[in-house]
């Protein structure tokens, strides 16, 4: 068991990771996101493609990482043709293959419409793509998503930006346990003690962007969050201790000590 944690590794789009932690680049401050990256260890960050330009003096490339592979999103967009315009953009602009597909028409609660990524997800798998849609928690839409060609599917944990934490807990759960892809909890993780049950829980990996851009200190908290992704995943690997549901049974048998 110690060798396969260390050699714990896991594939998307033909592509092998070794870290299971996915960081979004929104809401920092451009000098802070190399220390999140690196303190992190993450192999993946996302990008929206908006912002990749910031400033004609200023572009967010160039403070990620070299070795890095850039997940661009596609944030902002209202339907499947506004995000098919944005992935045939991030490639032209050079950010490679991988794309996460982000459609949100409600302004107020943010949450992704499952239908029209269904839709994108088909036309840009078709065309080559990466996918990696982020979605509500409903079965019948992830396995609709896997049909239609994603590499995994991005659950919500809660709504983005919340940090309120792992209020979909049971129906991520049930995705882990039916579908065949890498299923990445994305969105409403607010602490590391959150990502590291959701890993315990047998999720491939966590996105996290909100919890550590809005913490006090953010490579710290972007350390913390790695070490509780590591550990949760040590802890999944290993198999969770059992749970009773009632009563309690003694560390130590005491039946020695009653004869004595």
């Amino acid at each position: 068991m110690a060798e396969e944690i260390r050699n714990d590794s896991w594939e998307l789009g033909g592509h092998r990771f070794t870290s299971r932690f996915i960081l979004g680049s929104g809401k920092y401050s451009l000098d802070l996101i190399k220390a999140a990256v690196e303190n992190a260890g993450a192999q993946i960050i996302t990008l929206a493609v908006r912002r990749t330009n910031t400033k004609e003096s200023e572009n967010i490339l160039d403070y990620i990482p070299d070795g890095v592979t850039l997940l661009p999103n596609t944030s902002g967009a209202r339907n499947a043709d506004e995000v098919v315009r944005i992935a045939r953009l991030s490639r032209e602009l050079g950010c490679g293959d991988f794309v996460k597909i982000e459609i949100m028409r409600d302004s107020k609660y943010l949450l992704p419409d499952n239908n029209e990524t269904i839709k994108a997800t088909r036309i840009l798998a078709d065309e080559g793509f990466v996918v990696m849609p982020y979605m509500y928690p409903d079965l019948y839409s992830a396995r609709a998503l896997v049909d239609a060609g994603a590499a995994c599917v991005m659950p919500l944990a809660a709504p983005i930006g919340s940090n309120g934490g792992l209020q979909t807990k049971a129906f991520i759960q049930i995705l882990i346990d039916e579908l065949d892809v890498p299923v990445i909890v994305d969105a409403g993780i607010g602490r590391p003690s959150q990502a590291c049950e959701a890993m315990e829980m047998g999720a491939a990996a966590i996105m996290a962007n909100t919890a550590i851009a809005t913490a006090g200190n953010v490579p710290e908290m972007a350390c913390a969050f790695k070490n509780a992704i590591d550990a949760g995943r040590q802890a999944y690997l290993s198999g969770l201790g059992r749970v009773l549901q009632r009563g309690a049974s003694s560390s130590d048998p005491l039946t020695g000590f009653l004869r004595d």
